[in-house]
């Protein structure tokens, strides 16, 4: 497994998401390669990322204000599922990488509706209220020292009353954890290297920051949302829906 090293660090080159880890004001990115292979690595060690996408639309369908917000877009994989719908979507994808914001203007370049941002969710307009969101594969890189907290309500404060959130996540206990590796390892697609194999499980149990069920739900509530729903998961990863709260006071 390639590592590298920075003043926060080092930080495998096998990560699943743009990484927004605001530690001593450094934001780490996706970048060159670790961009250009994004696709190929969800594919591979994520099973049913694409069924999950592909049921996005379906989930937010019912919305009235069709105002999306995509928090860390990467190269567009959630964007593409609600631009093929025959909903008329804007949408607004925001992420820090710019290799991976290049990639996903490549491909909406031509659609009008598709407004792409270079920054973080707290670079956007406060004033301007987004009728859904979504945000996967991101929190499991934030500590849970306030940045998870503070990332979950920069979207809130963004948000229109009662305008659904969707997440994808690592998610569980430790005990949690480790059983659902065991079923990872199963569902991995033949031919990987297995030293590859066995780095990446051991990173994902020791050094990523997921946490349980419980507290999940507790930081959406302190953040502004309804308690979440869980409606999907494929081993570690799991799926959930909230909503935001009608009042909120934000201090």
């Amino acid at each position: 497994m390639l590592v590298y090293w920075n003043k926060i660090g080092y930080i495998s080159t096998y990560v699943s998401k743009t990484i927004i880890l605001m530690i001593m004001n450094t934001v780490e990115l996706f970048e060159n390669e670790r961009a250009s292979g994004y696709d190929e690595f969800v594919e591979t060690w994520i099973p049913n990322y694409h069924y999950f996408l592909d049921q996005l639309p379906k989930i937010l369908s019912e919305i009235e204000h069709k105002d999306l917000l995509v928090v860390g877009c990467g190269t567009g994989n959630e964007i593409e599922r609600f631009v093929d719908t025959s909903e008329s979507w804007k949408i607004t994808g925001v992420d820090p990488s710019p290799e991976m914001i290049g990639q996903a203007r490549e491909k909406f370049e031509a659609d009008e509706n598709v407004n792409l941002v270079e920054g973080l969710v707290s670079d956007l307009d406060e004033g301007k209220q987004y009728g859904a969101a979504t945000l996967l594969l991101v929190l499991h890189f934030l500590k849970d020292d306030g940045e998870k907290l503070g990332m979950l309500q920069d979207i809130c404060k963004r948000m229109m009353s009662q305008a659904p959130l969707v997440l994808l996540d690592i998610t569980g206990n430790k005990e949690q954890i480790q059983q659902n590796l065991g079923l990872l390892r199963l569902l991995l697609p033949k031919g990987i290297d297995e030293t590859q194999v066995a780095q990446r499980l051991q990173r994902i149990e020791h050094e990523l920051l997921h946490v349980s069920e419980e507290r999940l739900a507790e930081l959406c509530e302190e953040a502004g949302f309804e308690p979440p729903v869980r409606f999907f998961q494929s081993s570690i990863y799991m799926g959930w829906i909230t909503r935001k709260k009608d009042i909120i006071s934000f201090s």
